[in-house]
């Protein structure tokens, strides 16, 4: 590959479906980066915690005006992913040096490469990143047949809109991800902001309600129709609802929803026994090389 094309460019915001296309180019064949698939940029990009401040700072590579390659922050400075298509592995020197220059925060830089990715880890280690001890797994379920669902009693399915619910929304991620149940520290600590994602499907944005109408779980799965795969993303309970079987049945419910769009796999980011005992098995395994 020569790369007298290619040439380089700063993420501005009208680049958004070209990295989302990119990223499903960059997991079409190979799934080595599946760790960062176009759901998870897309997750993060309205995140309220993700530091829009810096996205002009994600850089690109292209040929042609399509794009081979990419350095992309993960929230925050700090950790990054580095990615380029087939055919383009020589770039690998060039873009994670630019991580490294323009993506470390005061601790330096750590970028998560698949374990078998012999070609991103020879050109990490000859740009002086070394192998952590920090990890992360991706696994996978194949969606062959539709999941048993057996919602408890009392509660039923829900859909839920981010963009159109926004309180609800946030005030379940609240509770369900051990912030508190205390609605009044909610409302001060939380801006509530409608998150409007581009490919977001509402019909896979599950959540199970009680009784009296409150949101006790949920499940969102990402699907864009160029795939034939979704990403689970996130996944919670609040504390007064959990030891149930709730996440388990928002999950095989949205799953099966997604099935039925024509997904044919699903994955997470995750190692543990919950999700193997969802069907869940170990597909990809990636380690961080850091640069101080």
């Amino acid at each position: 590959m020569e790369n007298k094309q290619v040439k380089f460019k700063n993420y501005a915001e009208d680049n958004y479906e070209a990295v989302c296309d990119f990223l499903i180019g960059l997991n079409r064949n190979d799934n080595s980066h599946i760790n960062w698939n176009w759901a998870r940029f897309e997750w993060m990009a309205e995140h309220p915690e993700f530091d829009k401040s810096s996205v002009n700072s994600i850089g690109l590579w292209l040929d042609n005006e399509k794009i081979v390659g990419a350095a992309i922050y993960d929230m925050y400075f700090g950790e990054a992913f580095c990615g380029v298509l087939s055919g383009y592995e020589a770039l690998y020197p060039e873009i994670l040096g630019y991580a490294y220059r323009e993506l470390k925060d005061e601790n330096g830089l750590g970028v998560s490469i698949c374990d078998e990715n012999a070609a991103e880890i020879m050109s990490a280690q000859s740009l002086g990143f070394y192998k952590a001890e920090q990890t992360e797994t991706v696994m996978s379920v194949e969606l062959e047949k539709a999941f048993p669902v057996n919602l408890p009693d009392g509660f039923r399915f829900a859909g839920l809109d981010p963009a159109k619910e926004p309180y609800a929304f946030q005030w379940l991620l609240w509770q369900g991800f051990d912030h508190g149940t205390d609605k009044s520290e909610f409302e001060r600590a939380e801006k509530i902001i409608p998150q409007i994602r581009r490919h977001l499907d509402p019909y896979l944005s599950v959540a199970a309600a009680d009784q009296r109408g409150e949101y006790a779980a949920y499940c969102c799965v990402w699907y864009h129709p160029n795939t034939d795969y979704a990403y689970v993303e996130p996944v919670c309970t609040v504390p007064d609802h959990r030891k149930k079987g709730l996440a388990k049945s928002v999950i095989y419910e949205a799953l099966n929803r997604a099935r039925r769009l024509g997904v044919k796999k699903a994955y997470v980011i995750s190692d543990t026994a919950f999700y193997e005992s969802l069907g869940f098995k170990k597909d990809r395994h990636f380690t961080f090389y850091w640069k101080g």
